[in-house]
């Protein structure tokens, strides 16, 4: 399918994106090396067919801004995002409906860690797409829940298949089956959530964990999250084999001598992902 064509990067004064973007924004703070996805259609940030396509475009380009280390999805508002636009699917046809898990699947795809800042209704496509990201934290209000049984549908943008890959069949049946809500303590203790703090705790955790981030090679890191993402689908076997090419290559890297050196002299490291 076609993506539609999202302005390229141009800012404002406060490091706004400035693209007509349906329903979210792109900020990006150059001193913390951090951009911020927000949706911003509250109360419930409802996710719009536009905007499905946008996210794709979006990931791709910080993906590729140097600028950036490390991307942040996160909402405006007492929560996430309570899904999709219902009559959006009345709307398009069965193709662009069939494929829309490719533009939800943005996050996984961009090699940077992305990180999911939840609170609130986290349901239907807006928990599909904190469950293409690397981290999910979550604050004490969060509920995630895929709802679409409710209307005589099942999931299509890798909700389920995602859950059963990171709880198994027996919890992600019972979740997915029964359209049932799952607190921000119970989703950490299934483990398809991070980490679940206090609501006020939020912010400070998500950006304490972009720090911790960015103190890694930006090649390692790239390198072990397509890694994982492979490994993912593949056997134990498969998995290991993927695992030992990436290590092999990474082997002559210059960050890695520099791990290496800065380990010996006792000192911190200074990567600059090559």
């Amino acid at each position: 399918m076609e993506f539609p064509t999202v302005t390229p990067y141009r800012f404002d004064s406060t490091d706004r994106l400035l693209a007509d973007l349906d329903g979210f924004r792109v900020e990006i703070d150059e001193a913390t090396e951090r951009a911020d996805v927000v949706l911003h259609r509250p109360p419930f940030n409802i996710v719009s067919m536009l905007q499905r396509d946008q996210f794709a475009a979006v990931f791709a380009a910080l993906d590729r801004d140097p600028k950036v280390r490390v991307i942040v999805l996160r909402a405006e508002g007492e929560n996430f995002s309570s899904g999709g636009k219902i009559t959006g699917f009345m709307e398009m046809s069965a193709e662009h409906v069939s494929e829309l898990a490719v533009n939800i699947a943005a996050p996984e795809r961009c090699r940077k860690p992305v990180i999911a800042q939840v609170r609130g209704y986290c349901f239907g496509v807006g928990f599909e797409l904190s469950l293409a990201c690397d981290f999910r934290i979550a604050s004490e209000t969060a509920q995630f829940a895929l709802p679409e049984m409710r209307i005589g549908m099942i999931p299509g943008s890798g909700g389920s298949a995602r859950l059963l890959h990171m709880i198994g069949i027996c919890r992600t049946k019972d979740m997915v089956m029964r359209a049932k809500r799952i607190p921000g303590r119970q989703a950490a203790e299934w483990g398809f959530v991070t980490d679940c703090v206090a609501d006020a705790e939020l912010e400070s955790a998500v950006a304490a964990l972009v720090d911790e981030l960015r103190g890694f090679s930006p090649l390692a890191q790239r390198t072990i999250k397509g890694v994982l993402n492979s490994g993912n689908n593949v056997s134990v076997n498969g998995a290991i084999e993927i695992e030992g090419q990436a290590y092999g290559r990474l082997r002559g890297s210059e960050d890695f001598k520099e791990g290496v050196a800065s380990f010996t002299e006792k000192r911190k490291p200074v990567f600059k992902g090559v």
